[in-house]
């Protein structure tokens, strides 16, 4: 069986893009280096970096989304809103027959990121 343990984005900017992600996870970069940057969170690695084929904003920003869980998705909302965070969707419930909750920010490259309540197996 695999285990997906890191996902890499690059960035024109990837200074600008790692201080966001710091802002939203609270804490500094586990690991800088040759203009990467990188945070452990939870139990995955994101790597932000440079690429000489990456400029400007994401075009196709709903190829792929990055999601983060948290238990208080309305509250985590709040602060990540807070920071000037673009929001893309409001929380809303993933089932109407589950509580769980999920919204989605774009970061400042136009990636977009979502808040999850934890995924509980049936």
């Amino acid at each position: 069986m695999l285990n997906l343990n890191s996902l890499l984005v690059f960035s024109e900017n990837p200074k600008a893009l790692s201080d966001f992600y710091g802002k939203v996870f609270g804490k500094v970069p586990d690991m800088v280096e040759g203009g990467y940057f990188g945070y452990l969170v939870g139990g995955t690695f994101l790597g932000i970096g440079p690429h000489d084929q990456v400029k400007g904003p994401n075009p196709a920003p709903e190829r792929i989304l990055v999601n983060f869980e948290t238990t208080d998705v309305k509250k985590e909302f709040e602060r990540i809103k807070g920071l000037g965070t673009r929001v893309v969707a409001d929380p809303y419930r993933m089932d109407e027959a589950r509580d769980g909750l999920i919204a989605t920010f774009a970061d400042p490259d136009g990636n977009y990121f979502q808040l999850m309540s934890p995924w509980e197996k049936e």
